[in-house]
């Protein structure tokens, strides 16, 4: 009965897990700068590839997949369409600390999917402030996985 959710929740650990991998070995080099940035070795390239790629990935995984299954979890009343009344119902449950906040995660998100290779001064601020919210994607997941123990 709860194999969606329990499947859900291993593929948001596997991303969480890499992305905390990856953050733990770009630690040395945040807050980046253009001229840091544009120093990165090809490794460091690929692990800061792997950040961004599991940031999305992850945010991803739980806007779409893990949110609407922690609502059909608990049971709440009414077909929420938008985004947003899905959002403030997981904030009013107490599945999720504040919407506003992951808007703001998946603002960073979509910041990803813009690619400006001649603007390093951009990429660099795009890549601190993920760096900066990584922490609390990976705290609002654990809260969840949190949440969702309750009712499995």
């Amino acid at each position: 009965m709860n194999q969606p959710i329990i499947e859900i929740l291993k593929i948001c650990d596997r991303h969480a897990d890499r992305l905390n991998w990856a953050m733990t070995e770009l630690q040395p080099h945040f807050p980046l700068s253009a001229t840091s940035l544009g120093d990165l070795t090809d490794l460091e390239i690929a692990v800061l590839d792997q950040f961004s790629t599991r940031f999305g990935k992850l945010q991803d995984a739980m806007g779409a997949k893990l949110f609407p299954v922690i609502l059909e979890l608990t049971k709440e009343q009414g077909e929420l369409k938008a985004f947003i009344d899905k959002l403030n119902r997981l904030e009013k449950i107490g599945a999720i600390e504040s919407a506003d906040d992951w808007l703001l995660l998946r603002e960073v998100r979509n910041a990803f999917s813009h690619d400006y290779p001649d603007d390093l001064e951009l990429q660099a601020s795009v890549l601190n402030q993920a760096y900066q919210l990584a922490r609390d994607l990976l705290t609002v997941f654990e809260g969840v996985k949190t949440f969702a123990a309750t009712y499995l």
